[in-house]
């Protein structure tokens, strides 16, 4: 624990000085929220989740607490609710789905129709709510998600899940570069190494997205409760 302090108290010291330097550059500007928002949970399966796994992350129950706090008001919204998880069908042989990643991370191990691929039944999955598997970092590539969104108007996509350097980030990379406004509660990111999450979730928030204290998602969403929703002709 006191390794973990003292990181964290480095890592402040640093980003509150390169904070400084950034905004003098015109980065970490507000994108705001939207009034038609989504909720998209990355990869909340039992690999990254449980123990166990060589995906663990070293925050899955905070995680979970935090991604169910914000769960329950989108819920009563009744807004879109995503999730995704990373699955292969053919994980061994000339014809594998995992591409080159498989020679880069153990890809192996998340293997369709696998305990480790489902969804931590501590989320709750509701009939209406999609699952998305997809194969690559990214929840946008080479899925339905971005069309998805589309039909339903949304504007804003409130980020959750893991990893932060990694899945979490390439969906807030192509959710702005498709035109929505992404939204982290910081609290719901996981990652393997703490060091990993509050970079990536430094650097998001500079450049790609808004990462925001999981009170603030939640007030929003709330704000929302009864008021007609906005939507374009």
């Amino acid at each position: 624990m006191g390794n973990e302090v003292k990181l964290q108290e480095a890592l402040k010291t640093i980003f509150d000085a390169d904070s400084a330097l950034y905004q003098t550059r015109g980065f970490q500007r507000r994108i705001g929220y939207g009034t038609r928002p989504a909720l998209v949970n990355i990869d909340l399966a039992n690999a990254w989740t449980r123990p166990g796994h060589a995906f663990t992350c070293s925050n899955c129950d905070e995680i979970i607490e935090a991604t169910n706090r914000v769960l329950e008001p989108a819920r009563k919204l009744k807004i879109p609710i995503i999730f995704t998880t990373t699955a292969y069908a053919v994980t061994e042989g000339p014809n594998t789905d995992m591409g080159m990643w498989g020679r880069k991370i153990p890809c192996e191990t998340l293997k369709v129709g696998s305990e480790a691929v489902q969804i931590d039944s501590r989320l709750n999955v509701q009939p209406d709510e999609h699952v998305i598997v997809k194969k690559r970092a990214s929840a946008f590539h080479g899925t339905m998600l971005a069309g998805l969104l589309r039909a339903a108007d949304v504007d804003t996509v409130i980020i959750t899940g893991t990893t932060a350097s990694a899945c979490v980030r390439n969906t807030a990379e192509d959710a702005i570069a498709e035109g929505f406004r992404p939204i982290l509660p910081r609290e719901t990111i996981g990652d393997r190494i703490s060091g990993a999450i509050e970079w990536n979730l430094f650097d998001i928030d500079a450049k790609f997205g808004d990462v925001e204290p999981v009170e603030n998602v939640i007030r929003y969403l709330e704000s929302l409760n009864g008021a007609p929703r906005q939507t374009h002709a």
